[in-house]
């Protein structure tokens, strides 16, 4: 079962002001219609049975790269990073090596 702070695009949800400001669970907990309305990204990760993009063959797709790179909402590309250590050391590793102190 997919964390609730793990987005199915790679963006990783816990420091977002949207998740107290909107009261925004997330696209998880929502089935992929957070805040704003449907994501595209969401519903074509639920339609394919993935927890999260990055356990898609196709990924990096077109529709993912534009909204790792969007000039307003992107984050240049770190979702895809994040997509790749959660497939490579899952997403509960990731968050504990990440909140680790340097």
């Amino acid at each position: 079962m997919a964390d609730a702070l793990m987005a199915r695009c790679g963006f990783y949800c816990g420091p977002c002001p949207c998740r107290e400001d909107m009261g925004c669970p997330g696209c998880q907990a929502t089935g992929g219609k957070p805040f704003w309305g449907e994501c595209g990204v969401a519903k074509c990760s639920l339609e394919k049975g993935y927890e999260h993009c990055g356990q898609c063959q196709e990924a990096p797709c077109k529709m993912l790269t534009e909204v790792a790179y969007h000039p307003e909402h992107g984050d240049h590309g770190k979702r895809l990073l994040n997509l790749g250590a959660w497939n490579a050391i899952g997403f509960e590793a990731w968050l504990r090596d990440r909140d680790k102190p340097s």
